[in-house]
């Protein structure tokens, strides 16, 4: 068991016996005894297994700089990621770097810098990194992207195909990309290994043939003005940003980023910025008179842009208004109410397809008619909003209840209640009669 140690007494390690003392700051950050050496050591446990990690010599380097790669190495150990493979990797990606040779690790590295003007968001960026680190780098981090073949690609791909096919999808497509970017930059040649058409869909199955689609739970689109009055009662700057969210159909993270410069009180249109946007375009989006009434109920607050602000000031989490159904007990999702939005308009209105899909902002997937449909249907996206507004208000009635009379008790019929009764009966008729038959006019013409 590895001794305890203060740090400052880490200048006095002379009299220390051999073996692994503790000295502070980081879990496992231990300064290792034997004989006259003196080392740092981080000790932790990945998979189950005890692992230690060297970390200098004592004589080389400072406990500053000790502390910061204990603390760095304790990071990728919580993101499920071993340190000691890490550092073994990058060695082995500076000898090849040293050889001319190019990795697929530094590869993939170089591919995602050169997309920089292309990610909608740092967390698009964050995804393509982690998808392949995590899946493709302990396979082909290491090698040289000449030497990657198909058996290669299949080895990271056909683990998850059929349980994580959607990701396996994604995996697929930029494992290709950074194939081409080698190829691109002279670092391979040949056809690349990744490809699907012709190559890799011979060997795998098509994705949507093993994908079990899941539709996001949804509210029905019949309930949404009983689920309404619930949502306005909810409390919190998160019931409102779903409100306003289900109001104009809109996504959570364009509705969450939203700032007050981009409402226009005036034209009642909300224009979101391009970079707020998944598909990157600027996307306006008209108001309804219930979502003027809710941004112009919200409170402001000097120095925040903001429409929803936490309470930090800050861009509200996508958690926070999927708490707000949790605590309704309501079993939807925040993109359900665009669902429940789609639903409606297919269902129960006459609005043309594309009008529902353009306040939706969905892109278009036929090129034909993107060509040709180069509108926005403001007008009508404007009228549609608005109904949908007015659908979730729910039916209003105007009408007057009276209370019905009390019906007299039933007698039983006499002979002379009997004569009564025939005598109206054939007065109605022979009134019914008279009217059927046509007049006869005075008027007769004479030769």
């Amino acid at each position: 068991m590895p001794k305890s140690v203060r740090s400052m007494q880490v200048k006095r390690i002379a009299k220390l016996g051999d073996g692994l003392h503790y000295i502070g700051h980081v879990p496992g950050l231990c300064l290792q005894v034997k004989g006259s050496a003196r080392s740092y050591i981080l000790t932790y446990s990945f998979g189950g297994r005890a692992r230690q990690m060297g970390l200098g010599s004592h004589r080389e380097v400072d406990l500053a700089d000790v502390i910061e790669a204990a603390r760095d190495a304790r990071k990728l150990v919580r993101s499920n990621v071993d340190p000691l493979a890490e550092k073994h990797a990058l060695r082995q990606s500076l000898l090849a770097d040293a050889k001319g040779i190019v990795t697929f690790k530094t590869a993939r590295k170089l591919c995602v810098a050169s997309m920089a003007a292309k990610w909608r968001s740092a967390k698009h960026e964050q995804q393509w990194t982690n998808t392949l680190e995590t899946y493709a780098g302990p396979l082909l981090d290491n090698l040289d992207v000449r030497r990657i073949t198909t058996p290669h690609v299949l080895a990271v791909l056909e683990p998850i195909w059929t349980t994580k096919t959607e990701t396996a999808t994604r995996l697929r497509q930029r494992i290709e990309s950074v194939l081409d970017y080698a190829k691109a930059n002279g670092s391979r040649t040949g056809d690349n290994p990744a490809r699907w058409k012709g190559h890799l869909d011979k060997l795998l199955p098509e994705p949507k043939k093993v994908k079990k689609v899941e539709h996001l739970a949804a509210v029905p689109w019949r309930e949404m003005p009983a689920f309404m009055p619930r949502l306005r009662a909810a409390e919190g700057m998160g019931a409102r940003a779903l409100e306003f969210a289900t109001l104009t159909a809109a996504g959570s993270g364009p509705v969450r980023k939203a700032t007050w410069m981009e409402i226009d009180f005036d034209t009642a249109l909300w224009t979101v910025p391009a970079d707020h946007m998944k598909g990157g375009k600027e996307h306006v989006v008209p108001l309804s008179p219930a979502a003027l009434n809710l941004l112009r109920a919200l409170p402001r607050f000097e120095g925040v842009s903001l429409l929803f602000p936490s309470p930090r000031s800050k861009t509200l989490s996508d958690m926070t208004l999927t708490r707000v159904l949790e605590r309704m007990k309501v079993d939807a999702t925040v993109h359900g109410m665009r669902s429940s939005f789609k639903d409606w308009a297919s269902e129960a209105t006459a609005y043309a397809r594309e009008v529902s899909e353009m306040a939706l902002a969905h892109s278009i997937s036929n090129a034909v008619e993107e060509a040709y449909r180069r509108g926005d249907l403001l007008a009508k996206r404007t009228r549609l909003m608005r109904d949908w507004a007015a659908y979730l208000e729910g039916p209003k009635t105007s009408a007057t209840v009276t209370p019905m009379r009390k019906r007299r008790a039933q007698q039983p019929l006499v002979i002379h209640d009997v004569v009564v009764l025939a005598r109206r009966v054939s007065n109605q008729a022979n009134i019914r009669l008279r009217c059927a038959v046509p007049h006869q006019t005075a008027s007769r013409s004479f030769t």
